[in-house]
């Protein structure tokens, strides 16, 4: 099976990540997307992060109503930070019957040079791309046959947002499954 790898940190998951995934899993040959959980990520400071078993509960609550998602904690057994390029090749050592490719932002595809161990990247695994408000594409370094660009829809839902939000008291009714926002009421989450 194909399987897309959906990276991030998750703080917390929201609508935007779930429109994205649900795009990839039902018009591209993706038979399931994996939400890859980053306890850190080493482009951002960790001192605004929930802890790692947090997140990954609240992918869990999020996906689970849907038999193509899949919550993974896979790179809380590694290194860290951890690097997308050392959990692809442990997921591919892991699950010899399935095919990985990457699904990323097209902003994230600005700065793709920088990534550890890049080419490898796209010679073996691939991207699926998504497009992303105001990206400067003349900016993107990067073209390879395994790059593949995914139309969707463009939600700029910011977790940054969504945490000032709910610090301040503010509905987030619309940006979050309502179990996810359920759970972090519960644990005073973001307060």
């Amino acid at each position: 099976m194909r399987i897309g790898l959906f990276f991030g940190s998750f703080n917390p998951i929201h609508i935007g990540h779930l429109v994205i995934a649900d795009v990839m899993a039902d018009q591209t040959d993706l038979g399931q997307v994996w939400f890859v959980v980053s306890p850190q990520n080493p482009f951002k400071s960790s001192k605004t992060l929930l802890h790692e078993f947090d997140r990954l509960k609240m992918v869990e609550l999020a996906v689970a109503d849907n038999f193509k998602f899949r919550a993974s904690d896979v790179e809380f057994h590694m290194p860290k930070p951890s690097y997308t390029a050392d959990t692809l090749a442990y997921l591919s050592d892991k699950h010899p019957e399935h095919e990985f490719v990457l699904i990323i932002g097209e902003d994230n595809l600005v700065h793709f040079h920088k990534w550890k161990n890049y080419e490898a990247i796209l010679d073996n695994y691939g991207l699926y791309v998504y497009p992303r408000p105001q990206v400067d594409r003349s900016r993107i370094k990067v073209v390879h046959k395994n790059i593949k660009y995914v139309e969707s829809p463009m939600l700029d839902i910011s977790a940054t947002f969504i945490r000032d939000a709910i610090r301040n008291e503010h509905s987030v009714q619309y940006l979050l499954p309502e179990n996810v926002a359920d759970y972090i009421r519960f644990k005073k989450f973001y307060q």
